[in-house]
C-alpha cells in the first residue's frame, strides 16, 4: 500500500471516529439532555458534586467540551457560580480521559451487538427517546469499528521509510511535537479522538511513550483552545468557565511540559505497555490539574474575570446602536411569497427579543438590578412597536390576491405576534412586579424552591425555542414534541405547587415570606408555555394530527 492510500484510510477511520463521537453526543443530549441539564443545576451548588457530576456527564457525552460550554451557560445566567462551574469542567476533563481508557480494552464484539440492536430500535418505533437510544448504540459500534480501522490503517506505517525520519526529529524538538499535538486536536475538535490516535501509534510501535506523553500535553492544550473559541462572541460571563478552563489546562499543560523536559522522567510507572503508559499519562495530567484547580480555582476565577473584562466590545456609536432595521419592505406586497418572507424574518426577530426577555428575567429574582429591569421593560416596547408594524403589513398583504396557503400563513404568523406580544407583557407586567416586589420586601427563596423556579424556566426556555423553530420550519415532529411538552410541564407544574405546599406545612419561614411570589412566578411560567406551545397548533392542523380536544397520535 502506497503513502497516498494509507493517508487516505487514516483520514476516514478518523473521519468515521469523530462522526461516531458526535452521534452518540447528539443521541445523548436529544435523550436525555434536559434532564441532565436539571440534575447539572441541582449539585453545582456543592463544588464536590459538580466534579464528580462533571465526569459522569463528560462520559455520557464523550466531550468535556460539550460540558464546559453548557455549564458556562449556566454560570452566565447567574444559576451557579464561577468556582462551582470550574470544578464541573474539571470532573469532565478526568472524565473525558476515563472515556480514552474504556476505548482502549478490546470491545471488538460490541460492533455487530450494537450495530444490530441500534438499527432495530431506531426502525423499530417512533418514539424519539427509543429512537436516540438506537442512535446511541449505532454510534458506538461505529466508534468501535473506527478505532479497528485506524489499527490497521496504521499497520503499514511499521515499513515506512520516512516515519523514522519524522518521529525521529520529533525526540529531538519536543516543543514541535507539543505545538503539532496542539493543532491536530484543535482541527479535530476533540481530545477524545486526538488520543485514541496517539494511543494507536504507540501501540503500533509508531512512536516512542516519552514522545506520546509530549504529545498528550499538546492534546490538553489544543482542546482547552475549543470552548474559549467557540463562545467568543458569547455575553462576557457565559465566557468565564471556557476562559477559566484554558487558564488552568493551558497553563498546566505548558508548565508540566516544561517539567518534564527538565527532569526527564521515568513513564514506566504509568504502565506495562506504551499504550497503557500514554493513556494513564494523560488521566494523570488530568487528576493533577484537577488537585491543583481546588487551591487555585479562586485566584483562577478572579483572573478570567479580569481577562474576559478586557475582551469585552467597546459599544459602537449611539446611532447605529439604536437604529432598527425593518424586514417589512412594502414594495414587495404584490409578490406575496416575498411579503410573507419578510414578515416571517421580522416575526424571527420579534421571536428573539422575547427569548432574550425570558431568558434574563430568572436571573432578576436573584439580583434584582434596577437598570436591567429598565432594560427589560425597555425590549417590551421594542416588542410591541414590531407587532404593530407587521400586523399593518399582513392587513395590507391580505388585501391582495392570495391562495388559501398564504392566508393561512398570514394568520399564522399574526397569531404568534399576538402570542408573543403577549408573552412580552406577562413578563413585564407579572414577573418583573414579582421581581420588584421580592427587591423591596428583601426575600429570599429556600434553595428547594429557587431549584424548582429555575428548572421550571429551563424548561419553559427549552420550548420557547422549540415554539421559535416550529414558527419557522412548521416542522410536524417537532411541533407534535411542543405540544406533548406542555402536557408534561402541566404535570411539573402540579408536582412544584405540591412540593411548595408541603414545604409550607412543614413551616419553613422561607416559604412562608416567598410562597406567594413562588406560586405567581410558576403560573406565569406555565401560561408563557401554553401560549408558545399554541404556536405549533396551525402546523398540526393543517395535517390533520390535532382534534379539537386532544392530540392524535404522530405516524410516519
Amino acid at each position: 500500500m502506497n503513502g497516498s492510500a494509507i493517508l487516505l484510510h487514516l483520514a476516514g477511520a478518523v473521519a468515521l471516529l469523530l462522526w461516531a463521537t458526535r452521534m452518540v453526543r447528539t443521541g445523548v443530549e436529544r435523550a436525555y439532555g434536559e434532564r441532565m441539564r436539571q440534575s447539572l443545576r441541582g449539585v453545582l451548588h456543592n463544588p464536590v458534586l459538580a466534579v464528580l457530576w462533571g465526569l459522569m456527564l463528560s462520559i455520557a457525552l464523550q466531550s468535556s467540551t460539550a460540558v464546559s460550554l453548557l455549564v458556562g451557560s449556566f454560570v452566565g445566567s447567574g444559576i451557579v457560580s464561577g468556582i462551582a462551574g470550574l470544578m464541573a469542567v474539571r470532573g469532565a476533563e478526568v472524565g473525558s480521559a476515563l472515556v480514552v481508557k474504556i476505548l482502549s480494552f478490546d470491545l471488538t464484539l460490541l460492533v455487530p451487538l450494537c450495530l444490530v440492536a441500534g438499527t432495530v430500535i431506531f426502525m423499530s418505533t417512533e418514539r424519539s427517546n427509543w429512537r436516540q437510544i438506537g442512535r446511541i448504540l449505532v454510534g458506538i459500534g461505529l466508534l468501535v469499528l473506527s478505532l479497528e480501522m485506524t489499527g490497521q490503517a496504521t499497520e503499514p506505517l511499521r515499513n515506512s521509510d520516512l516515519l523514522p525520519v519524522i518521529v525521529g526529529y520529533l525526540n529531538t524538538d519536543p516543543v514541535t511535537a507539543f505545538l503539532l499535538a496542539a493543532i491536530m486536536t484543535w482541527l479535530f475538535h476533540s481530545s477524545i479522538a486526538a488520543v485514541l490516535l496517539l494511543v494507536t501509534f504507540a501501540s503500533r510501535g509508531l512512536i516512542q511513550p516519552e514522545l506520546g506523553i509530549v504529545m498528550i500535553f499538546g492534546v490538553n492544550l489544543g482542546s482547552s483552545f475549543i470552548a474559549p473559541l467557540l463562545t467568543r462572541s458569547a455575553a462576557p460571563q457565559a465566557r468565564i468557565v471556557p476562559m477559566g478552563n484554558l487558564l488552568m489546562r493551558g497553563a498546566g499543560s505548558i508548565l508540566i511540559l516544561i517539567l518534564f523536559m527538565t527532569f526527564k522522567p521515568s513513564v514506566a510507572f504509568l504502565g506495562s505497555s506504551p499504550a497503557d503508559q500514554v493513556i494513564n499519562g494523560h488521566i494523570l495530567f488530568n487528576v493533577i490539574i484537577l488537585l491543583a484547580g481546588v487551591p487555585l480555582s479562586g485566584l483562577v476565577l478572579r483572573i478570567t474575570k479580569a481577562v474576559v473584562a478586557l475582551n469585552v466590545p467597546t459599544e459602537k456609536a449611539p446611532s447605529l446602536v439604536q437604529s432598527e432595521l425593518s424586514a417589512l419592505d412594502e414594495s414587495v406586497l404584490d409578490t406575496p411569497s416575498l411579503a410573507l418572507a419578510n414578515a416571517t424574518r421580522e416575526t424571527v426577530r420579534v421571536c428573539e427579543t422575547v427569548e432574550i426577555m425570558l431568558r434574563g428575567v430568572i436571573g432578576l429574582y436573584e439580583n434584582p438590578e434596577q437598570d436591567r429591569i429598565n432594560e427589560l421593560s425597555m425590549l417590551d416596547d421594542k416588542v410591541d412597536r414590531k407587532h404593530a408594524a407587521i400586523k399593518l403589513y399582513l392587513a395590507k398583504l391580505t388585501t391582495k390576491k392570495l391562495t388559501d396557503f398564504e392566508v393561512a400563513r398570514a394568520q399564522e404568523l399574526l397569531g404568534a405576534c399576538v402570542k408573543l406580544e403577549q408573552v412580552g407583557d406577562i413578563i413585564v407586567r407579572n414577573m418583573l412586579a414579582l421581581v420588584q416586589k421580592k427587591m423591596d420586601r428583601k426575600l429570599k427563596f429556600t434553595d428547594e424552591g429557587w431549584l424548582e423556579l429555575s428548572n421550571f424556566h429551563a424548561k419553559v426556555l427549552v420550548n420557547a425555542r422549540m415554539a421559535f423553530n416550529v414558527l419557522v420550519s412548521r416542522d410536524r415532529e417537532t411541533a407534535h414534541q411542543l405540544v406533548l411538552e406542555k402536557d408534561y410541564l402541566r404535570d411539573l407544574e402540579k408536582q412544584s405547587s405540591q412540593r411548595h405546599f408541603s414545604r409550607l406545612r412543614e413551616g419553613t419561614v422561607r416559604s412562608l415570606e416567598t410562597s406567594s411570589i413562588h406560586l405567581d412566578t410558576i403560573r406565569d411560567l406555565k401560561q408563557i408555555n401554553s401560549l408558545l406551545a399554541s404556536m405549533a397548533y396551525p402546523v398540526l392542523e393543517e395535517q390533520g394530527l390535532l382534534n379539537t380536544t386532544r392530540l392524535r397520535a404522530l405516524h410516519s
